[in-house]
């Protein structure tokens, strides 16, 4: 379990985390979600004790990570996947790894497989990996000890759509197993399909944490998309009961949940040819509650937060 407990830090006058708490549980996935720049990588850093706290402080299984013996152990760390000897090779990094925590030689073969790193790949030097293989190896570092936490942050990077559906299994079963994961990223999407439970940080501050039915419902941002033999009688049904609806390609948009717009197409005998979660309705929150730090669309957000640690 990892706890955040009013974690506040500071650079000067500019204030990169702000009073947050949060705490992440075993067998989930956690979405730490947030624009660039809105302090993300500053929470996890000061989780794994690269940067000390100016207030409030963070805890992994109830200790800070500074106090844990062979933390490798127990939390695994993916921060920055180019922070290695751009002149050693990937096995070369994972060797090193495994002997720092005491691990057997076979472990690294295991997560070189894991991570689908061919032995001709693993005898490359950092430098000559694509970011997509450093990003993979980072990820075989972090679950060399076979650790209970993983922390995460933007791990999707420059991995390509395949490379991305690997690493969200991947995830997932390691939360089935019971592990405990923060997930760091700003691609809303991808956290999405995999989060249990979803945190969103803006310029520093909490703004929304819970799974993605709650905090839809606590937006009224629902939405879904429909299509239907007959558009037209369907979206009037649906204004009848007081439902917004507007036309989306050959279909509708509807701000309600997909049982709701069934429920209203089975009283008028409406056949139905497509129904499902409309994706933007969380984007759309996301993008709102997140507003006051987006470079795009917000100069004097862009101004303020020049400089800022990410």
């Amino acid at each position: 379990m990892i706890t955040v407990e009013g974690l506040t830090r500071t650079y000067g006058a500019f204030t990169a985390v702000d009073d947050v708490s949060f705490v992440c549980q075993p067998g989930r996935v956690t979405g730490f979600l947030g624009p660039n720049g809105a302090g993300k990588t500053t929470t996890m850093r000061v989780m794994v004790g690269l940067t000390p706290p100016t207030r409030g402080r963070c805890t992994i299984g109830g200790h800070l990570y500074q106090d844990i013996p062979n933390p490798g152990r127990h939390v695994g760390v993916l921060l920055d996947a180019s922070a290695q000897h751009a002149g050693r090779t990937g096995r070369e990094i994972l060797t090193l790894g495994a002997q720092t925590m005491g691990l057997p030689s076979s472990r690294v073969d295991e997560m070189l497989a894991l991570v689908s790193l061919t032995d001709a790949e693993s005898k490359r030097r950092l430098r000559n990996y694509s970011l997509g293989m450093r990003q993979r190896l980072g990820i075989a570092h972090a679950l060399l000890g076979d650790p209970s936490v993983l922390i995460l942050d933007e791990p999707a990077n420059g991995l390509d759509p395949a490379g991305i559906r690997w690493m969200r299994g991947l995830l997932a079963s390691y939360a089935e197993r019971g592990g405990t994961v923060l997930l760091s990223s700003h691609l809303l999407h991808e956290v999405e399909l995999i989060a249990d439970e979803m945190i969103l940080i803006g310029r520093g501050k909490i703004v929304a944490q819970g799974d993605r039915e709650s905090l839809l419902a606590g937006s009224g941002k629902a939405s879904t998309l429909v299509t239907s033999l007959d558009n037209a009688a369907l979206a009037e049904a649906l204004r009848a009961r007081g439902v917004g609806v507007t036309s989306a390609g050959d279909g509708l948009r509807v701000e309600a949940e997909p049982v709701q717009v069934g429920r209203a197409a089975l009283e008028h005998g409406i056949v139905l040819s497509d129904l499902r979660t409309g994706g933007a309705g969380l984007e759309d929150l996301f993008l709102e509650l997140t507003s006051g730090s987006q470079r795009e669309g917000h100069p004097s957000a862009a101004t303020q937060q020049t400089g800022a640690p990410a």
